[in-house]
């Protein structure tokens, strides 16, 4: 026996299908055209169900750029460089994104952000005590730059918590400019 796919839906069926996507989260338009494409029966029927949507305010990337950088900033307290990798992986215009990540970003300290994420993800941890094994230190600048920070910012805030500051004189990259940063 063969299995089938979901079923094909007419226009009237995808704009259903759209809205009970967005009820359960946001989504920008690239990643609602692809689970719509999924589901049409005809191509032309997305392109329509998107601009609807985009009619009546359902749909719009730069309000939903803004409020997942907002989010991924006041909550997890991630870097601008993971916050516009995840919104392109969310397939908001790169353009778009960086606009949003900077405006969101702006008033920033990232020196004071990367102290934050480390106390919040070492809070057990004394803080003399923070990084006395390379490794440590090593995983430490992995993890920091995973969440999106700038390697100059990381090399300085661990220089503050490491045993041995001077480790990390081999990794300080030369000062970066304002298109590295986003």
């Amino acid at each position: 026996m063969r299995k089938r796919g979901p079923a094909r839906l007419d226009g009237e069926g995808l704009w259903e299908y759209a809205l009970r996507l967005l009820a359960g989260r946001a989504h920008s338009a690239g990643e609602l055209r692809e689970k719509l494409r999924r589901r049409a029966e005809r191509l032309a029927d997305v392109e329509a169900t998107l601009a609807r949507l985009k009619e009546s305010g359902y749909l719009d990337d730069r309000k939903f750029a803004e409020s997942y950088a907002v989010s991924r900033l006041e909550n997890q307290r991630m870097g601008k460089a993971r916050v516009l990798a995840d919104l392109r992986q969310r397939r908001v215009a790169p353009a778009l994104a960086e606009r949003s990540v900077r405006k969101v970003y702006e008033d920033v300290n990232e020196e004071e952000l990367i102290e934050d994420f480390l106390r919040r993800k070492y809070r057990l941890a004394p803080r003399e005590g923070l990084f006395q094994e390379d490794k440590d230190l090593a995983a430490a600048y992995r993890r920091l730059a995973r969440a999106g920070f700038a390697s100059g910012n990381i090399v300085r805030v661990l220089k503050k918590f490491a045993r041995n500051p001077e480790l990390l004189d081999a990794f300080e990259p030369p000062e970066e400019g304002p298109e590295e940063e986003a």
